[in-house]
């Protein structure tokens, strides 16, 4: 494989990962921090905003996946997508534990 396709992998694993909380915080009717809130990241928006936002992280992801042949490409790609999926994970725990709680 080639170095973009694992570059691929990894940004696959990082939106498919960020599908998870505004999917989740969505239809569960919460608001939740979007880079559409105001501050972005740290406010509030509506639960549509965030289906919306997961939908188009979904999409993404899936064309990343395919393009990162993350199936297909052995251990060492599947390594790199868990790899984007640890980093996105961590940062998004840092970044919304200091959410607006409004």
């Amino acid at each position: 494989m080639s170095w973009y396709n694992y570059v691929a992998c990894f940004f696959a694993g990082m939106f498919l990962a960020n599908v998870v909380p505004h999917y989740v915080q969505g239809v569960s009717g919460d608001r939740f921090p979007s880079p559409f809130s105001k501050p972005p990241g740290k406010g509030l928006s509506s639960p549509m905003v965030n289906v919306m936002w997961a939908l188009f992280n979904l999409l993404v992801g899936y064309i990343l996946f395919r393009v990162g042949k993350v199936a297909s490409g052995g251990d060492l790609a599947l390594g790199v997508f868990f790899a984007g999926i640890a980093a996105i994970s961590v940062m998004l725990a840092a970044n919304f534990a200091k959410k607006d709680p409004r």
